[in-house]
């Protein structure tokens, strides 16, 4: 089959990543083997192919090697066998889900990472959701505890987990603002936000608004600027941000999150979020409804893979960046 292949780490997509003809992989009795018609990007394929930080390596995904063929996760696709142990699903359905090694024809994938596709949604659209998708819904429920009525504040909306974001909670009833570039405004309010705040123009700090949550997906400002937008008692979500180092990249200003939370009113923390079936339904659930439609930025075909990582690690695409794998 025709695979990304990954043998070493390396931050510069062109020299880890190689386009070639591998076997197809083998199946555990847990696990289904998916024809996959596309996968996806997002910024944790890079910190995988890079293995920075270097958290990234101990968290199982290889200390001096990666351990999957690519970094590559998100997918749709159609069933080609079945493990023993997988009764859920039957050769032929068609799923959208996580398997590691995601940028090939073919993937084994956990039978309880995967779900029943959308029934009105195409395979790339329905492969941009996993990684992100899941990001962004625990995020709002779980941790941001979303709800009708609130004031839900989302910086990074144009991003890929904030497209769903901004969707999610206004699938929730929340009055959502979004927080973007100049480049972005228009794509954010097609989302449904109710308002939207230019970064370049506006300071979403400025003391006149206050929100019930705040769902960060990509920034790096100081936690303080963050709570001067947040209610006495709001909730603020760190679900990104970049700094490039090596240890933590970015991580830290999480934890100082964490450990501030207790000692003041408002809530503080960050996600981490899960890979389950039952939220990968939830997922499908709005997508059906029509309240959730995933936003696609670009679509590469797989032998450009390195491409679709160089466009997400160094611009700011409006949503998902899709790699078209093969025709269901």
């Amino acid at each position: 089959m025709k695979a990304i292949v990954q043998e070493r780490y390396g931050s510069a997509p062109e020299g880890a990543l190689e386009f070639d003809e591998i076997d197809k992989p083998l199946i555990g009795d847990d696990d289904v083997l998916v024809r996959v018609s596309a996968s996806s990007v997002d910024r944790g394929t890079w910190h995988l192919m890079a293995g920075l930080p270097y958290p990234v390596r101990a968290a199982g995904f290889g200390l001096r090697r990666p351990k999957a063929h690519n970094p590559g996760r998100s997918l749709a696709g159609t069933i080609a066998a079945v493990g023993a142990c997988a009764t859920d699903f039957q050769s032929g359905d068609a799923v959208f889900g996580i398997g590691a090694g995601a940028f090939a024809e073919y993937v084994s994938a956990p039978s309880d990472k995967l779900a029943l596709m959308p029934a009105n949604v195409s395979f790339e659209q329905a492969a941009a959701v996993p990684v992100s998708g899941l990001a962004a819904l625990q995020a709002a429920r779980d941790h941001g505890r979303v709800r009708a009525g609130q004031k839900v504040l989302i910086l990074g909306a144009s991003g890929g987990v904030g497209t769903f974001a901004v969707q999610i909670s206004k699938a929730f009833g929340a009055e959502v603002t979004g927080v973007c570039s100049t480049a972005k405004t228009d794509l954010v309010r097609s989302l449904g936000a109710d308002h939207v705040i230019d970064y370049t123009l506006e300071d979403f700090a400025d003391g006149e608004h206050r929100y019930d949550a705040i769902l960060d997906m990509g920034g790096n400002r100081r936690l303080s600027h963050l709570r001067r937008a947040l209610t006495r008692r709001g909730t603020l979500v760190i679900v990104g941000g970049e700094t490039g180092g090596r240890w933590l990249g970015g991580f830290d200003r999480s934890l100082r999150a964490v450990l501030l939370s207790p000692l003041v009113s408002q809530t503080l923390g960050m996600l981490a979020s899960t890979e389950n079936a039952d939220d990968l339904d939830a997922l499908r659930d709005l997508f059906e409804s029509g309240q959730v439609t995933p936003a696609i930025d670009h679509t590469y075909p797989l032998s450009e893979t390195a491409a679709a990582i160089r466009h997400v690690s160094d611009g700011h695409p409006g949503g998902k960046v899709v790699i078209a794998v093969s025709s269901p």
